[in-house]
């Protein structure tokens, strides 16, 4: 791979600082390095491969010059900015959700349609617990003709960002929440993003319109409840898949073994299962939990674990850099 020249918006963020890591991890190497945020953070120090790096103002910094710009710093921001990196020639990676439903702007898990993105100038990642959802759905659409999907998530407080870490801090030490509806270190919160006149959040109904958008299944039936629970990191899901035909156990746990990003954690006898604090630091998801389901036919029951800030967000975006820069070179030989 080339050296790049890569931008990250929102540097000081948790994201964003976790953008570094995956680069890092993934061995991304790198000519030119831009940090940006908001005036606020402008002149923070943060250290990257032994080097130190100025944070810079995004309102007023040049942005030339870069092959690949990161994005998160919220929706208003990547409205606002994107597309002055675009037209200066950089690929933007955008972490928030303001283009992920624009049908003309690929929303993209690279194990499950990483070619979406090798012609686009803007891609969008998913939503945390999305990526880690479709990666087994995929897997299994090919076993099973998946009909539908129902959704229930056990989200950590690092989906809400510091915000959330630190409401979980302050509500252990025996202090009143400031930024949950109620004392998250006492109780799940069945209750993620604002509330649609439907009932639903915005966070589920994301859920459900990703889900479709990534699988290219607009006709799939989804549906989700999103439940903040007090743990610090990684995200737990849990999925009723119904399919047009139902393989045996042994199949789907084959199936799913051999999908790339995952890694299956499914042998009760021995208690393995999937753990979030067995996926942190990590881009894999862990699946496991399978079985078939009681209530209905032609369905199965699986759960499934991720960093919900590295696969979820900072490592699936660099995943998806790594994926365009290699297979768009592969084009062009």
């Amino acid at each position: 791979m080339r050296p790049l020249r890569i931008a990250i918006v929102g540097a000081t963020g948790l994201v964003g600082r976790t953008f570094l890591e995956a680069l890092d991890a993934y061995s991304i190497p790198i000519s030119r390095l831009g940090l940006f945020a908001s005036a606020r953070s402008a002149g923070t120090k943060i250290s990257f491969r032994g080097e130190d790096y100025m944070v810079e103002d995004l309102a007023v910094a040049s942005l030339d010059g870069f092959d690949y710009a990161l994005f998160s710093a919220g929706a208003s921001v990547s409205k606002q900015y994107a597309k002055e990196f675009i037209t200066r020639g950089a690929v933007v990676i955008d972490n928030s959700s303001a283009f992920r439903m624009d049908p003309a702007v690929p929303l993209v898990v690279p194990e499950v349609n990483g070619s979406d993105a090798l012609s686009a100038m803007l891609i969008a990642n998913p939503n945390c617990s999305t990526i880690q959802a479709v990666i087994p759905l995929f897997a299994l659409d090919h076993a099973m003709s998946v009909q539908s999907v129902v959704y229930s998530t056990y989200q950590s407080v690092s989906g809400s960002g510091q915000k959330g870490l630190s409401d979980l801090n302050r509500t252990l030490a025996g202090e009143r929440p400031l930024f949950y509806p109620a004392d998250i270190s006492k109780t799940a919160i069945p209750h993620i993003d604002d509330f649609l006149e439907s009932g639903y959040t915005k966070e589920e109904m994301k859920m459900v319109q990703e889900t479709k958008k990534i699988l290219h299944r607009l006709d799939l039936k989804v549906s989700a409840t999103c439940i903040r629970v007090p743990v610090p990191l990684g995200h737990g899901v849990l999925m009723q898949v119904e399919g047009s035909r139902l393989p045996s156990l042994s199949d789907i746990r084959m199936i799913l073994s051999r999908q790339e990003g995952l890694v299956l954690k499914d042998d009760f006898t021995h208690l393995e299962y999937p753990l979030a604090t067995e996926v942190r630091g990590s881009d894999l998801v862990h699946v496991g939990r399978i079985r078939i389901d009681t209530a209905h036919d032609r369905s199965i029951l699986l759960y499934c674990v991720a960093d919900n800030i590295r696969k979820g967000a900072a490592g699936n975006a660099v995943q998806i850099l790594r994926y365009v820069e290699e297979h768009r070179h592969d084009q062009s030989q």
